[in-house]
C-alpha cells in the first residue's frame, strides 16, 4: 500500500473520513469513505459527524458534489443536512447529487426539518438533486457507475451493498449488513472490498461479525479486503484479525 497525497491525480485514492460505528467507538468518526482521482470526488456514506471529518482533512466540502449512500441509519446520511447548510453558508454554487435507497429525498428532507426547521425549503444558490438506487441496476451518478445489491439490514428502507466503478477501478462497500450472499457477488472482481466487522465473534442481527466474514473469505474472489465499522469489542481483538483494518485517516490507492 501506497500513501499517496491529493495531487497524485491519476490513481484512484479512497480516504476514510471516518471508520467508526454509531456510537463512535474508540472515538472514530462515523462511516465516511473519500473517493478520488482522475474524476470529480464523491462521498460513499455521510454519517453525522462527517463534516467535521472533512474539514479535518483539510478538504473543501464545497467539492464534493456526489453523495452516494448505502442505508437511511443516522450514522450513515446523518451528515448531509450539515453538508447542505454548509454549503448555504459558503456560498457553494455547485449542484449536489445524493445516490441513495428509495425515499433518499424524503428522509434527507425530513432530517433537515429535525435538526434545523425550514432549512430544506430555503433557496439556495446551489440544487441538491437526489437519484433513488434500485436493486441490481447500474446508475450513473456523476463520475461514478453504481449497482446496488440489497444486504439484510433493517433501516426503514431498502440497504445496500455499494459497488461502484470509478476511475477504472471497482470499489465494493458492504454497508451494514449480516451476512448474505449477495456479498459475494457485490464483491467479485473487486479492486477493494470495504467490509463492515463490528464484533469479532458474536453473531448478531443486522451486522456482520469478524470470523463469520474470515470463513468466507475464500468465496470473495476480490483482491483486498479492508474492515471497517468495528465496535469496541472488535477494535479490542484487532490484532488478532487476519485482515486489514481501517482507521480515520487510512488512505488506500489502487
Amino acid at each position: 500500500m501506497r500513501l499517496l497525497g491529493a495531487a497524485d491525480t491519476d490513481r484512484v485514492r479512497l480516504q476514510f473520513l471516518g471508520s467508526g460505528d454509531a456510537f463512535g467507538s474508540g472515538g472514530r468518526f462515523q462511516t465516511c469513505l473519500h473517493l478520488s482521482g482522475p474524476s470529480e470526488p464523491l462521498l460513499i456514506d455521510c454519517g453525522a459527524s462527517s463534516l467535521i471529518a472533512i474539514k479535518r482533512a483539510g478538504l473543501d466540502p464545497s467539492d464534493i458534489g456526489y453523495v452516494l449512500l448505502t442505508h437511511l441509519h443516522g450514522d450513515h446520511f446523518g451528515g448531509l443536512p450539515f453538508l447542505v447548510l454548509d454549503g448555504q453558508f459558503s456560498r457553494r454554487t455547485r449542484p449536489l447529487v445524493v445516490g441513495g435507497p428509495p425515499g433518499v429525498r424524503e428522509r434527507v428532507e425530513a432530517a433537515m426539518e429535525v435538526f434545523f426547521p425550514g432549512s430544506s425549503k430555503v433557496d439556495r444558490r446551489f440544487a441538491v438533486e437526489f437519484v433513488e438506487l434500485r436493486e441490481r441496476e447500474l446508475t450513473l451518478v456523476g463520475p461514478a457507475s453504481v449497482t446496488p445489491f440489497v444486504v439484510k439490514h433493517a433501516s426503514g428502507a431498502p440497504a445496500y451493498a455499494l459497488r461502484v466503478e470509478y476511475g477504472g477501478k471497482v470499489i465494493t462497500y458492504s454497508g451494514d449488513t449480516e451476512w448474505t450472499e449477495s456479498l459475494v457477488e457485490a464483491a467479485r472482481g473487486a479492486d477493494l472490498f470495504v467490509c463492515e466487522a463490528y464484533f469479532f465473534e458474536r453473531k448478531i442481527k443486522y451486522h456482520l461479525d469478524y470470523q463469520t466474514l474470515r470463513e468466507n473469505r475464500h468465496r470473495l474472489e476480490c483482491r483486498r479486503v479492508v474492515l471497517t465499522h468495528m465496535s469496541a469489542d472488535m477494535l479490542s481483538r484487532r490484532d488478532e484479525a487476519d485482515m486489514e483494518c481501517a482507521d480515520d485517516g487510512l488512505v488506500i490507492t489502487l
